[in-house]
């Protein structure tokens, strides 16, 4: 008798505590999703919101090989057409798999060009260095013959199961920044992207930190005079925030590595995107509004400040993150992940950031080749956003 009601009252505790965690996550939920039609008309909006002063915030864009590929564009043509907007700052990437594609063979032309030109252009250039992880989909660009089988699922990359990818991630490092360190117009090196974190929804592995921290040794050893910058993304939503807490709970993910690591911290802001699609409309996640990262980012702020790194938002959404890998072209339409009005949103709420808090580095947009592709289909709004805002910041 006494063993059931024991048995009864925890039974009762436990479904006491299941409402009480269902009551919640209730209320963020409720701001935080939206039941949306994807394709949304395009309007005039952009053209009538404030412009927030961007002060001594370098503004920027990143410039990515493989998107610019994907979308049927002409890499060198959608470079230099970038390049002559007033802009300070361009993030590029040596995507390993691309400058090595077989053993012995080393393809550096075209990232030569590119910071010929970035130069050229007067800009200042952070150029990742990978070597596993470089932005851009997939993210990941080892080249096959440094890793015949895939990394197992569910397990953390150490440098002592992986000794020859480690030699090669850092000799390829070494031979990176040994060529460019000469080149004024780099300021900062950036190592891996999102370090630590699992990629993306693909895959579960994740890189140790012990890893990282040699290949950050090699970048110190080879160029011990600028910065390393290291980036992560900023969870926007409660839902999205413990999932990342709970996956990488083990050593912290890719932004508290960052704090540890590297001389600039950059975060990834992407306040809405695409969970899935429900019937005829998409179900997003919108944490623009949610209260729910202001502590993790006054906590980056005040930390960043107080050690005397620069923090900087590397990736600041400008294009939409819908349910499929390439973002959609819909004609005379736009989606609703990312409208033209949030290009200048995102930017604004970032910029209030700075004002009250620290003063950001840099925010380079993320999703220039997509504002290309649009323009070559007739809609030229995402462009002229971003235009706006250098002309106003």
């Amino acid at each position: 008798m006494k063993k059931t009601e024991k048995t009864l009252q925890k039974t009762l505790r436990s479904i006491a505590l299941g409402v009480g965690a269902a009551s919640f996550l209730t209320l963020p939920l409720a701001l935080e999703v939206r039941l949306k039609q994807a394709t949304q008309p395009l309007t005039d909006a952009w053209q009538h919101l404030p412009i927030e002063p961007r002060r001594s915030t370098l503004l920027g864009i990143s410039f990515r090989s493989p998107q610019v590929d994907v979308l049927g564009l002409n890499a060198r043509t959608t470079l230099q057409t970038l390049l002559v907007y007033p802009f300070q700052l361009i993030r590029l990437g040596a995507y390993w798999n691309r400058i090595e594609p077989e053993p012995g063979v080393f393809h550096i032309d075209e990232l030569d060009w590119q910071i010929d030109v970035a130069e050229r252009a007067g800009k200042h250039i952070i150029l990742c260095v990978g070597p596993l992880k470089t932005f851009s989909y997939p993210e990941f660009f080892v080249p096959a013959h440094h890793l015949r089988r895939p990394f197992p699922e569910r397990t953390l990359i150490k440098p002592s199961a992986y000794p020859s990818l480690l030699t090669a991630a850092t000799a390829f490092i070494t031979r990176l920044v040994e060529r460019y360190k000469h080149r004024k117009g780099i300021v900062a090196w950036q190592l891996e992207h999102e370090a630590v974190d699992p990629l993306g929804v693909e895959h579960t592995w994740r890189l140790d930190v012990a890893f990282v921290e040699k290949e950050v040794e090699a970048v110190r050893k080879a160029d011990p005079t600028r910065p390393i910058m290291m980036n992560g993304f900023l969870p926007t939503s409660l839902p999205v925030g413990l999932s990342l807490w709970w996956q990488t709970r083990d050593q912290g993910d890719s932004l508290a590595v960052a704090q540890g690591m590297a001389d600039i911290v950059g975060i990834d802001y992407y306040p809405r995107h695409a969970l899935m699609s429900v019937g005829a409309k998409t179900l997003y996640l919108d944490g623009s509004k949610s209260p729910w990262q202001q502590r993790r980012r006054k906590q980056l702020f005040a930390w960043t400040h107080a050690h005397g790194q620069k923090l900087m938002i590397a990736e600041g959404q400008a294009e939409p993150w819908e349910t499929v890998t390439i973002p959609p072209n819909p004609d005379l339409q736009g989606m609703y992940s990312c409208l033209p009005e949030q290009v200048i949103n995102n930017y604004n709420t970032c910029m209030r950031w700075s004002q009250q808090e620290a003063s950001l580095y840099a925010y380079p947009f993320w999703g220039a080749e997509y504002w290309m592709l649009r323009k070559q289909c007739a809609d030229s709004s995402y462009m002229q956003a971003f235009a706006r805002i250098l002309e106003h910041a």
